[in-house]
């Protein structure tokens, strides 16, 4: 896993520590604490650091010496090792339209490979593939409504506007749509406009992703929609390609995300001359999770670290109470406090008064 790491502007990467996912210490979540799950953490110190060098990722240093038991084996369960690749998707898909059960599939599929051991893939993932597959698929579903009501909303009203991506199947990918007053409002107050993904998703667990603007009484205003199949760089380039053909190629001043990476690449492919700033919520939301365990949580860190952050009235009074912060709790060691201020730029109030 990476435990820490500093990115340039650019958002090239300038050093990386990549470590042991059985590093840092155990945490007890358990509700019931006379059942405590079971920890994969064991303060590992196994880990390599990396840097870029003259154009090259140079490893600097490597300690690979671990405190528990290795099974390269189960490295195929890993998240990152999961791979459904396109051939089995074609077989899955052809499968489940003439009616042959999952498990068949996959038993049929596990034996091709030679056994269960050889598939880097569980039954759970041919599910969830073919799941979302059935809801996609253009047909009687709610892919044909949408389209229906589409075609219904652009005859009544000659502003309306929307588009839908599909695949090579034609199964919907991903869905924009605006009116004639989200068209209209964004002339006036698309100044700075938010973009959010983590609101809700719909039965099929595709995120809803609202773009939304502040108009002159301060309420929040609506500047266009859309369903997206997945958080990925190309369907994040995808949606806000499809925004600003809707609002005539005019791009926001600024737009407010949360940290996902791949939407702060497509930001940059799309609107290179927009400011992108990170949500604050967002991240002061994480903080009782990242800093919760400290035993000076509710002693004084919390305070400071939310006045460190809004009373700080110029960058040095912000660098100051940081540095502070740190010396007196300890945390020069966290790597998600670390990983923060390397980004505060993009989220410290004091950094942003000149952002719009």
């Amino acid at each position: 896993m990476t435990q820490r790491s500093k990115r340039e502007k650019d958002g090239s990467i300038k050093y990386v520590t990549l470590g042991c996912a059985r590093g840092g210490k155990a945490r007890n979540r358990a509700s019931n604490v006379s059942k405590p799950r079971p920890t994969s953490k064991t303060e590992c110190k196994a880990r390599m650091n990396v840097m870029f060098k003259n154009g090259k990722l140079c490893i600097t240093s490597v300690f690979n010496t671990h405190n528990h038991v290795l099974s390269p084996r189960k490295a195929r369960f890993f998240r990152c090792n999961k791979e459904v690749n396109e051939s089995v998707m074609r077989v899955l898909d052809t499968n489940d339209q003439v009616g042959i059960r999952m498990n068949k599939s996959f038993q049929a599929i596990m034996t091709e490979a030679g056994g269960f051991e050889n598939v880097p893939f569980g039954e759970k993932d041919f599910r969830n593939y073919i799941d979302k597959a059935q809801h996609l698929r253009l047909g009687k579903g709610g892919a044909q409504a949408l389209l229906e009501y589409f075609r219904r909303m652009q005859y009544k009203n000659d502003g309306f506007f929307s588009i839908m991506e599909v695949d090579e199947e034609d199964r919907m990918r991903n869905v924009f749509w605006a009116d004639a007053r989200s068209r209209g409002a964004y002339n006036y107050f698309g100044d700075v406009v938010t973009f959010d993904t983590t609101y809700l998703t719909n039965r099929y667990g595709m995120p809803f992703a609202p773009f939304v603007g502040v108009n002159h009484y301060g309420q929040s205003i609506l500047l266009g929609a859309s369903v997206i199949s997945s958080k990925d760089t190309e369907s994040f380039v995808w949606l806000f390609k499809s925004w600003l053909d809707c609002m005539d190629g005019k791009m926001p001043n600024t737009i407010i995300t949360d940290q996902d990476r791949a939407m702060k690449t497509a930001i940059t492919i799309v609107f290179p001359n927009t400011r992108h700033r990170y949500c604050l919520w967002h991240i002061l939301k994480k903080v009782p999770e990242k800093l919760g365990s400290h035993n000076q949580y509710q002693f004084g860190l919390k305070s400071k670290l939310l006045s460190c952050v809004y009373d700080s009235l110029t960058i040095e009074e912000f660098e100051n109470s940081w540095n502070i912060l740190k010396d007196t709790f300890n945390l020069h060691e966290n790597a998600w406090l670390q990983s923060l201020y390397a980004e505060r730029e993009f989220w410290v109030p004091v950094y942003l008064k000149n952002s719009f």
